[in-house]
């Protein structure tokens, strides 16, 4: 739902628009914090670096981009946003897929204890 927002252990999200076959939202790195190391069996994500310096794995290889940069990620790829600087990140991120459901997550590590989601 557009609007929609959830605060997490390393930030926050917030979804900027959303319709058949996509959802787009502003995510938000605090410091020195990274979101789990996760797939999605049922949708790609393309993030677009608005704010600060994001070092991304993905499938086990470190990808780093700035402001105005992207990264793609198809479905089923294993992936981590993280933000090692002492600023805040901020990424524009767009789903793109037959399914964008929170529940479309498969937690492989955490740094925060969370267990595994099952894909939806």
């Amino acid at each position: 739902m557009i609007g929609e927002s959830e605060d997490r252990p390393w930030g926050s999200w917030t979804v900027l628009d959303e319709g058949d076959g996509f959802k787009v939202k502003r995510i938000h790195v605090n410091p020195h914090s990274r979101l789990s190391y996760q797939t999605h069996e049922h949708r790609a994500e393309h993030w677009v670096i608005a704010a600060g310096r994001c070092t991304a794995v993905i499938d086990g290889e470190t990808v780093v981009a700035g402001p105005g940069e992207s990264i793609w990620v198809e479905v089923g790829q294993a992936h981590r946003i993280t933000n090692q600087e002492d600023h805040p990140l901020v990424v524009v991120e767009v789903q793109l897929g037959s399914y964008t459901g929170e529940d479309d997550i498969c937690r492989l590590e955490d740094d925060y204890g969370r267990t595994p989601v099952a894909a939806g």
